[in-house]
């Protein structure tokens, strides 16, 4: 597999040949940094560790030089963080069984440049390379610059395949905005507390964010289970953990959809949703 920087990482925790192991992934995640793919696609993972025929396939599009550090990692320079950032993502992918890890070491400004030749190439081989069944991605409305540039190289990559030949569905997820504020008809619950065990260890393999300063091993979990306490207040938890997506398949099937347009639709409707209850139980003159 040809990819176009030098430094991109190509792991197969289980061998094999890398466009055999691209062909057998039936859940795709293209995040933007190194355990964001563990954050935001558990739900996937699990599927795949249930299901017999299924394969799990990660992409990490930046190399991670920027990432904050603290105590241990106080002094570490980009480069020491960008090798230690690798070997921590190879190992989630072996926790995880993942089919394949691609770590494509873009650097974020690249990312966010609409036409970088190396981005647009890489991301064109890896959808071409494989019909999953969902693509996991950002979600537009992440408040992470490079998260919401990821999400629109993916868009533009997979508007570009040919007809028939994109995922059954796409789903953006969230990490850095939750998406509990979507109103219920417009939100996919992905079931992200089976394997809790494996959830805990495969944040845990970060350290360098944990240590240097990021509990997402405590965050992460907290979060899944106050989504799924909190999903309905009539009814008991379906699920142990959830996280929250959109669906952006309608985005990709529709070149002509305006990914700005198409998101503050969520935010119209939840807009709708808050002053229709407020008008209902307000008096009779507000009606």
């Amino acid at each position: 597999m040809k990819l176009y920087r030098t430094d991109a990482d190509v792991f197969l925790p289980e061998g094999g040949e890398p466009s055999a192991a691209l062909a057998s992934v039936t859940h795709l995640c293209v995040a933007a940094h190194q355990d964001d793919i563990e954050i935001m696609a558990h739900a996937g993972i699990a599927d795949c560790l249930d299901g017999a025929g299924k394969a799990f396939g990660g992409v990490v599009m930046t190399n991670g030089a920027g990432s904050p550090r603290t105590g241990a990692f106080l002094k570490f320079t980009d480069e020491q963080m960008l090798a230690i950032r690798r070997e921590e993502q190879r190992k989630a992918a072996t926790l995880g069984r993942y089919a394949i890890q691609l770590q494509l070491a873009h650097p974020s400004a690249d990312v966010k440049a609409p036409e970088h030749a190396g981005v647009r190439a890489d991301l064109a081989a890896i959808f071409s390379g494989c019909r999953p069944e969902v693509v996991y991605l950002h979600n537009p409305a992440d408040k992470h610059d490079t998260h919401v540039a990821v999400f629109l190289r993916c868009l533009e990559a997979l508007r570009a395949l040919p007809p028939g030949t994109g995922p059954r569905r796409v789903l953006g997820c969230e990490v850095w905005r939750d998406l509990d504020w979507m109103v219920d008809a417009d939100k996919v619950a992905l079931d992200a507390g089976r394997h809790p065990a494996l959830g805990d260890e495969l944040l845990k393999v970060f350290d360098s964010q944990i240590s240097g300063g990021k509990r997402y091993d405590l965050a992460v979990p907290g979060r899944r289970l106050a989504h799924a306490t909190f999903h309905t207040s009539h009814a008991t938890d379906r699920m142990a953990g959830i996280t929250w997506a959109m669906d952006l398949t309608p985005l990709v099937a529709d070149a002509t959809l305006d990914a700005a347009t198409y998101t503050l639709g969520y935010l119209d409707r939840l807009r709708s949703d808050v002053a229709a209850r407020l008008r209902r139980y307000g008096p009779a003159g507000n009606a």
